[in-house]
């Protein structure tokens, strides 16, 4: 036995070997620093926006009270006497996508629901496909869609006296355009839940219905809770379709069938300007940017409890 494992132990030590194991590590240590390399982008961007942000955010908080910023309700930036409160843009932003929750979440969880659990495998396959295309229309078409097809048509059957730019239009036509967002997620959150709770909700006598609401939806909340709070963060970075369809004019109201500015609109119209570089004026892109920046952290960390809690739960 000895001397047949010699030859075998020295192959495995001759030079060659030595040399091919070697190379084999090195294209592996090399493949472990490109794939670092690539999940550090993200952290590197991400940091860098946040900088900018904050250098400039701090040059405009030095010529207006942070005070004003956050309690004013006027937002005049480009007037000879300006003022600049931020609410009446955070309120437009917020109302734009309660809005489009309002019409994404119910339509984007039943789609789910009957995708995973009723659904055949050829009906899912035809309808997913179809249905992610929505995420794909480039948003000015959405916007268009809004102010040309949906207000007229909202004025002409529930409200005649909507006016041409308003947030219900605007709101509307985002919700379907994230309703993929939810419904895709959801479904893919759905699905990974063990088939044993189906079977035994099954077992005692409950519906598939029944096993789908009460069942399979409260165990996969964390994933739909992900699904929620990405269709939210889509829905508050969206800027074509209200800039279009809402008006860009700054209105602090709690109506959405008037006009209202959010603050993505206000961003894209001030940077397409002739605004001298380090103005006020200017500086305040960069105010408004950290605020929804603010905005969305909030969101993504009341996502979090969520996931958090329900999967302790479940």
């Amino acid at each position: 036995m000895a001397n047949l494992a010699q030859p075998a132990t020295t192959r495995l030590n001759s030079p060659q070997a030595v040399a091919r194991r070697r190379r084999q590590y090195m294209r592996e240590r090399a493949i472990e620093a490109l794939l670092f390399a690539c999940a550090a982008v993200s952290v590197v961007v991400t940091l860098t926006i946040v900088l900018v942000l904050i250098r400039e955010s701090l040059a405009f908080f030095s010529h207006v009270s942070i005070v004003e910023f956050l309690t004013s309700r006027t937002w005049t930036p480009l007037f000879s006497d300006a003022e600049y409160g931020i609410l009446p843009l955070v309120l437009g932003t917020l109302l734009s996508s309660l809005v489009a929750l309002l019409v994404a979440l119910p339509l984007g969880m039943v789609i789910a629901i009957y995708l995973s659990e009723f659904a055949g495998a050829r009906v899912r396959e035809t309808l997913k496909p179809f249905l992610e295309l929505l995420s794909g229309i480039p948003t000015v078409v959405y916007g268009y869609f809004a102010l040309l097809i949906v207000t007229p048509l909202l004025q002409a059957t529930i409200l005649p006296n909507l006016p041409g730019f308003n947030v219900l239009s605007a709101g509307i036509v985002m919700g379907i355009m994230i309703i993929p967002y939810i419904s895709s997620l959801s479904e893919d959150a759905m699905r990974a839940v063990p088939d044993s709770l189906r079977d035994g909700s099954l077992a005692m006598g409950a519906t598939r219905l029944q096993t789908s609401i009460k069942v399979v939806v409260p165990a996969a909340f964390s994933g739909l809770a992900a699904a929620a709070v990405l269709a939210i963060s889509r829905a508050v970075g969206e800027t074509m379709i209200v800039a279009i369809a809402a008006g860009q004019q700054p209105n602090f109201t709690f109506n959405p069938t008037e006009s209202a500015a959010t603050i993505t609109a206000y961003i894209a119209q001030v940077a397409l300007g002739d605004l001298p570089h380090g103005s006020i004026a200017y500086q305040s892109i960069f105010a408004a940017g950290l605020t929804l920046m603010a905005m969305t952290l909030v969101f993504n960390l009341a996502a979090y409890w969520l996931r958090k809690r329900f999967r302790e739960a479940y």
